[in-house]
């Protein structure tokens, strides 16, 4: 048996103040992990699913940016708004946030 069913990994990268490509550390992505790991707990998925912080996911233009395994399922833009849709699409009904996927085939290489 598995440890755990899905990886939330969210990047938490920091880049040099003014880098053209920014990081997801400024846009927000540690507030979103915290926020990821509290609801996973409230709803008792927290031995089922992982919400880890991540280094460089490369997807820094689209940040915050969150991927999820094993589906490989690349997130950007997200906010803490989108963290309660996900878990609740994603996560438990299994059924990926589509409108918050990167639109990129280095990243979703289902992507249009």
């Amino acid at each position: 048996m598995k440890r755990f069913e899905k990886h939330i990994f969210i990047c938490e990268n920091k880049r040099e103040e003014g880098h053209p490509r920014g990081c997801c550390l400024d846009k927000g992505s540690a507030e979103l992990k915290e926020l990821f790991k509290k609801r996973l707990g409230e709803l008792g998925l927290k031995s089922m699913v992982r919400a880890n912080t991540s280094g460089c996911l490369d997807a820094c233009e689209f940040g915050p940016a969150v991927v999820i395994y094993p589906e490989q399922t690349w997130y950007g833009g997200v906010t803490k708004d989108d963290v309660e849709e996900i878990i609740q699409d994603h996560i438990i009904k299994n059924s990926p946030v589509e409108r918050l996927k990167i639109i990129d085939k280095r990243f979703n290489r289902d992507a249009g």
